[in-house]
């Protein structure tokens, strides 16, 4: 007799022998780990004490630099008072403790056990979601090393961390922490922070109060309430949360706390370190992105040397207030903003996003999604004219209708047939709209995308006439790319750092330079660009160099823009009320123009006046009529039937300069036109003969169909 083996027993030996493997490894791993953290206990507790610990002082004071050597912000403590411990409220201590580290009197000056803890919740989490620091390790942070994210930087302050628990006592850690932590927005320690934020010394601050700072050493620029007043709020009421659990508080006072309102002192004049705020500001998230937070910058003695031009920051800054004050833009609503870089190599040379930091953090540049009005076309004609128009093409300025959107020029004026650059000087409305409905909605967006514009835009035609909102950040990138023969540059702010010993540890790559558009498109856009500010809506910004520019006004002046650019240098200018409300009658050739000029004269100023290296673009002259011809928009259905059966005389005037009038400048115009007929006879007496036929413009049937079913978007005014 035999006996066999079933399959089943054979999988079952091999699962038993499989788990007694595992269970013999995780014991040996166990025993290992045990073994190493026994062993490194054992050395720290051998470590010797620090000798004139309380000598010590937090490393130097990290300052950024503009390009020309400026001091433009300082990291330092705008008030700083050494306090004792027992003048520090226990309410206080308890808020620190519960926050930061819970059992700081009970371990050594490390918590392996916390340690395990927080790196099993990151694994989980797949991100840092909690820390490990103990207080007498963010101590040894702040006095002995720097802020590199090494692992040998750990040990070190597992070392350092120890050494210091058999040098002083746990209140005298303590004491020395609350007198240094970094606790954002300038201020060290917590006597500081309760100056800056409450105008209050330490003894004076309420609950809800002590919670707001108690929660700031985390991430001090990210929960600052002047930074931003809702995160500070979550994170002060986590505070009391914890504090709660953790008995500090009783549940009324818990609740009550949670429902105080934050009431912060005025800012103070922490920012007369801070000379480009918003900037700096950018400059911060630079160097998150290379690997730096804010405890690290704020307290590591780095020499931060930016691309800032200081001399034409400062312009900015005063450009602001001086053409704001001038019109009368006085409000804390009424705001400006300002970016300029050089196109070439990607430095950023001035940057304000709002004419008063201390009043408003809010950074317009990067921020605020605002429409451009007319200061979009240039992206429709860039996209037709790689289509293979060129700026000579002859162009309905007449009534159209697009599906159910039918776009009216400015005071309701039209010129007949015109150049394209003749179109985009004068800024008319209806032949942006023909210009898109020729080369189509979806190669506009894709120019645009390459360009630089990443907010989202919708695929509606009205997006020719600047109907969406946009980053005055990434609409100034995408001039750029007209300034510099059809490159994107990566604008950038951060040049170099050094540490506190001298030491270089980054220099800014070579800008990354993209090719998105061809020369010959650039140098097109360029040449009738060059109109708009000698002889149409830009006139007020001449610098007397050449230059190329577009101006932009969204309906009922709500945003008006300006953005222009040299061979060298781009800029852009966004003015408007913070709460989207009406401006007047402003516009963009108004203040933003004015705003432009004044920054423009000093950021080429090292450039001269050198012409754009582009192949030449001839510009054929053109007459037009004395004065646009008025049609209402009770006659314009008759011009829509009318249109593409006009066949009208021409007369040539080849020594002619475009002479219209600056639109800029005109009040809408309601008055009743001529009868058809009428209007007939002055199109056949005013309108030129050119030698180029008139471009005829067809809708795909695709997006004719599409546009149909679109719902019309109120209509962005001209410039």
């Amino acid at each position: 007799m035999y006996n066999f083996i079933v399959p089943k027993q054979i999988k079952k030996a091999k699962n038993q022998k499989l788990r007694s493997t595992i269970a013999y490894l995780t014991s040996v791993g166990i025993a290992i780990i045990v073994a190493a953290v026994v062993s490194f206990k054992l050395y720290l507790m051998t470590l010797p004490p620090i000798s004139n610990l309380e000598e010590f002082k937090p490393n130097i004071i990290t300052k950024f630099y503009s390009s020309d050597g400026e001091i433009i912000k300082t990291f330092t403590a705008y008030t700083f008072k050494k306090v004792e411990l027992d003048e520090i409220p226990d309410t206080l201590i308890k808020a620190i403790i519960a926050t930061e580290d819970k059992n700081f009197y009970h371990h050594d000056g490390y918590d392996l056990m916390g340690l395990a803890r927080s790196i099993v919740a990151n694994i989980v989490a797949g991100r840092v979601v909690q820390g490990a620091s103990t207080i007498t390790q963010q101590l040894s942070r702040i006095l002995f090393l720097s802020n590199e994210k090494t692992f040998n930087r750990k040990i070190k302050e597992f070392v350092i961390a120890a050494r210091i628990e058999k040098t002083i006592s746990k209140d005298k850690i303590l004491e020395m922490y609350l007198n240094n932590v970094y606790l954002g927005s300038g201020a060290y320690g917590v006597e500081g922070a309760a100056q800056i934020y409450f105008n209050k010394h330490i003894n004076e601050l309420s609950l809800s109060e002590i919670a707001l700072i108690a929660g700031l050493p985390q991430a001090p620029s990210v929960y600052s309430p002047f930074n931003d007043i809702k995160k500070a709020q979550q994170r002060r009421n986590q505070v009391l949360k914890r504090m709660y659990k953790m008995r500090y508080i009783t549940r009324d006072e818990y609740k009550m706390a949670k429902h105080e309102k934050i009431k912060l002192s005025s800012l103070p004049q922490l920012y007369t370190f801070n000379k480009a705020p918003y900037f700096c500001d950018y400059v911060m998230n630079e160097l998150e992105k290379l690997g730096f937070d804010e405890t690290d910058i704020s307290q590591g003695g780095y020499k931060i040397v930016t691309t800032l031009d200081y001399k034409t920051q400062l312009a900015a800054n005063e450009a602001i207030v001086k053409n704001l004050n001038s019109w009368g833009l006085k409000g804390d609503n009424q705001q400006a903003a300002v970016f300029s870089y050089n196109t070439t190599n990607g430095k950023i040379l001035a940057y304000a996003g709002g004419k008063d930091y201390t009043k408003s953090q809010f950074d317009r540049v990067t921020q605020a999604v605002r429409p451009p009005g007319s200061a979009f076309k240039p992206f429709v004609y860039a996209a037709a004219i790689e289509k293979g128009l060129n700026p000579n093409d002859m162009v309905q300025d007449m009534p159209v209708k697009i599906g159910n959107w039918a776009p009216r020029n400015y005071g309701n004026k039209y010129r007949g047939e015109i150049p394209l650059y003749t179109a985009l000087m004068v800024s008319s409305n209806v032949c942006a709209a023909r210009l898109i409905e020729y080369v189509g909605i979806r190669p506009v967006i894709q120019l645009a995308r390459v360009m630089g514009i990443t907010t989202p835009l919708e695929y509606d035609y009205t997006i020719a006439l600047g109907s969406n909102g946009v980053k005055l950040f990434e609409i100034t990138r995408a001039y750029g790319v007209f300034s510099n023969g059809g490159y994107r540059v990566e604008p950038y702010a951060v040049e170099s750092i050094e540490t506190s010993r001298g030491k270089v540890i980054y220099t800014a790559p070579k800008a990354k330079s993209t090719k998105v558009m061809a020369i010959e498109t650039a140098a097109a856009m360029t040449a009738m660009m060059k109109t708009v500010i000698i002889s149409g809506t830009g006139v007020a910004a001449n610098i007397g160099k050449p230059a190329a520019v577009k101006t932009g006004t969204t309906d009922d002046s709500k945003d008006a823009t300006f953005f222009g650019y040299t061979p060298d240098i781009v800029t852009g200018v966004w003015v408007g009320n913070d709460d989207n409300s009406k401006m007047g009658n402003l516009t963009g050739g108004t203040v933003p123009a004015l705003i432009w000029k004044d920054v423009m004269k000093v950021a080429t100023a090292p450039y001269g006046s050198n012409d754009f290296n582009y192949p030449p673009v001839e510009l054929k002259a053109f007459r037009a009529k004395s004065s646009p011809i008025i049609i209402s928009p009770e006659n314009a259905q008759r011009t829509f039937e009318k249109e593409e059966n006009a066949n009208q005389e021409n007369s040539t005037a080849p020594d002619e300069t475009p002479n219209f009038d600056n639109e800029e400048t005109m009040l809408p115009i309601t008055q009743q036109t001529e009868t058809s007929s009428k209007l007939k006879k002055e199109l056949k007496k005013a309108a030129p003969k050119v030698e180029v036929k008139p471009i005829k413009i067809e809708m795909p049937q695709q997006e004719v169909q599409e546009q149909s079913k679109m719902a019309p978007v109120p209509m962005a005014k001209p410039f």
